[in-house]
């Protein structure tokens, strides 16, 4: 979890490859109007999220149902967000990719191809709601090269999985 620019694609496939588990894009999930909104500059509505925050748990719920854990990368910016997805079978726990507004900014203007422009990155910082202390997760700063960043991630996630939360 985490805004726009925070690694969440990069993180999460190389988290999957090294866990061996199946791997989706929350942001492929999303109807085409709300790729539309996005693309044209609008931020989502919690109306728009709704029904395609419903999907990421249903695909997390198949998922569980056939026996597997997966990873999956969403914003997740919200708790109630965070609520629906915690809904799926199987359980959630969550990896929030955290860094300040000007890495994030950076990393936005040198992506290609991606339907979230820069300018809507202050309006996810603006409604971020970071981990709270009864959710299952754990947070990792994305100041570091992606190896340096799964590592922590993975060390943080074991240290979580033994009772030592960080």
């Amino acid at each position: 979890m985490g805004v726009s620019g925070s690694g969440k694609t990069t993180i999460a496939t190389r988290l999957a490859d090294q866990l061996g588990r199946p791997f989706a894009e929350a942001d492929d999930m999303h109807p085409p109007a709300n790729v539309a909104k996005m693309s044209a500059g609008t931020p989502l509505t919690d109306e728009d999220r709704m029904p395609w925050l419903a999907t990421v748990r249903d695909w997390l719920t198949a998922q569980a149902e056939q026996g597997r854990s997966a990873v999956v990368t969403c914003s997740a910016l919200r708790r109630v967000y965070r609520d629906v997805l915690r809904g799926a079978a199987g359980g959630v726990t969550f990896v929030h990719l955290h860094g300040d507004a000007a890495l994030l900014a950076e990393r936005m203007k040198r992506r290609k191809g991606h339907f979230m422009p820069a300018s809507l990155l202050q309006s996810q910082l603006d409604t971020l709601e970071p981990l709270e202390p009864d959710e299952y997760g754990v947070r990792v700063p994305i100041d570091g090269t992606p190896d340096d960043i799964v590592a922590e991630a993975l060390r943080r996630l074991g240290a979580e999985v033994h009772g030592h939360a960080e």
